[in-house]
């Protein structure tokens, strides 16, 4: 009995001990094995290195270039549109006199050159009948009172006649030979020409009268320190003296017109403005570029790059609204733009084609802050993972995954700062960096090192 009373805690205490080394060593196992995965996994995920062969780049279309520190102006983007310049592009034709519409020249979509024939009127104005009459009778009368003059010289010298007489004809010369300039410059302001008005002179009235396309004005070949460029030539035959473009037509056949109507619209779209639209907390800033004549990029939409030569001006801020439009409350600012042109030939008629048109649309870029030695590179050669951001750099077929620091993005650039994660020189991929990081994923979860060589002796060595 006694012997009972002794065992039975003593087994006890024994099955105690039993159970909590089994706990401690199956906790010791857990542990092991926790440790194990997370070696395991820390292993793989440290892993900064992937290979991609000459075909796998080639499908990705990857591009490779050395990369150097250079200096980038952060910009600030104004959506924009390209306008008319009031005043410049576009051209009024009006009526010089009361007529009728006999015959249409030139129609919408047709290009002429200063001085063509645009429409023919049959004139029924009678301020200009009386204009020509006076002209002719003036010119009559100058040849009576010089043949007047001549007859009074001659015996003025023998006091036959007194001198008074004389001055009195040559005053009414004076006033004739006026009249005469007078009223020339009245037809020619009327839209006759020089020999027209000779034919008047000779007693021809002229019945009708060619509207013309205006010339030129004197400072269009050079606005706001632009030189107008000439108009290319690829593809198409040039004609560099085209002037307009019919724009549309006011008038139809037979139709009475006033002195003053409007006959019709002629452009000329080699002068324009970009008009940004921006908000009034970026006044400040863009009074600041406009002041400092800073340099501005443009990107146009639905702009073909292939077919037009490179664009060779600088973009300046003209000058900047000062009022704000109540429904969109964004203010104006205008850019100046010289706009790129070409011709071609179709049945025997000459047409314009402009690159640039009004209404179209542009993205306006304002430098506002200079980032100095750092490192610029397309958009689509950085991969963001959480906060992290990666480059890759190459090395035969092997991409190295490098750690980097950004300052600043935007829609095309992003630029990293010069912290030496890069070297200058390096070879980074100018694309395809999130296609790169899913392979170097892919690779990684495979388990083999990129570029591990496995001999047949079951022996593995790197790449070399």
């Amino acid at each position: 009995m006694r012997f009972h009373r002794v065992f039975a805690p003593t087994c006890v205490l024994l099955l105690l001990f039993i159970i909590q080394s089994v706990g401690c060593s199956s906790r010791e196992t857990a542990k092991g094995s926790a440790a194990q995965s997370a070696k395991e996994t820390a292993g793989k995920s440290e892993l900064q290195m992937l290979e991609l062969g000459e075909k796998a780049r080639k499908n990705l279309n990857l591009a490779v270039k050395a990369v150097r520190p250079t200096d980038y102006w952060r910009t600030l983007t104004i959506p924009g549109v390209v306008a008319d310049r009031p005043g410049v592009s576009d051209r009024g034709v009006t009526s010089p006199a009361v007529g009728v519409v006999a015959e249409i020249h030139a129609f919408p979509g047709d290009t002429v050159k200063p001085g063509q024939r645009l429409l023919t009127l049959r004139l029924f104005s009678e301020y200009l009948q009386a204009t020509q009459t006076q002209l002719y009778k003036a010119s009559q009368e100058v040849k009576l009172v010089q043949e007047q003059i001549e007859r009074l010289n001659s015996v003025a010298s023998s006091g036959a006649v007194s001198g008074s007489r004389l001055i009195e004809q040559r005053n009414e010369l004076q006033r004739q030979q006026t009249l005469i300039q007078a009223s020339k410059q009245e037809l020619l302001n009327r839209g006759l020409t020089p020999d027209q008005i000779a034919l008047v002179t000779d007693g021809a009235f002229i019945s009708t009268i060619e509207v013309l396309a205006p010339p030129p004005r004197a400072h269009e070949t050079v606005l706001d320190g632009l030189v107008k460029p000439e108009i290319q030539t690829v593809g198409f035959k040039v004609a560099s003296d085209i002037g307009y473009e019919v724009h549309s037509l006011g008038v139809e056949l037979g139709q009475t017109v006033q002195a003053g109507d409007l006959l019709a619209n002629l452009a000329n779209h080699q002068s324009l403005f970009v008009i940004g639209h921006a908000f009034k907390r970026e006044a400040g800033l863009l009074e600041q570029a406009a002041q400092n004549k800073v340099p501005l990029g443009l990107e146009f939409a639905e702009d073909s790059n292939e077919i037009w030569p490179a664009i060779d001006q600088q973009f300046q801020i003209r000058h900047l609204s000062n009022t704000i439009d109540t429904a969109t409350r964004t203010f104006d600012f205008f850019v100046p733009l010289i706009n790129q042109s070409r011709t071609y030939q179709k049945d025997g008629m000459t047409f314009l084609v402009w690159r640039f048109r009004p209404g179209q649309r542009t993205r306006i870029e304002v430098p506002v802050e200079k980032l100095a030695n750092v490192y610029v590179l397309p958009s689509e050669a950085v991969v963001r993972e959480g906060a992290d951001a990666y480059v890759y750099r190459q090395n035969g077929d092997l991409f190295n995954q490098i750690p980097v620091h950004i300052l600043h993005e935007d829609r095309t650039h992003v630029v990293l700062a010069n912290d030496q994660s890069i070297t200058p020189g390096t070879f980074l991929a100018q694309n395809a960096a999130a296609s790169l990081r899913r392979v170097l994923k892919a690779q990684s979860a495979s388990g083999q090192q990129p570029g591990l060589h496995v001999h047949a002796d079951g022996t593995s060595h790197a790449a070399h």
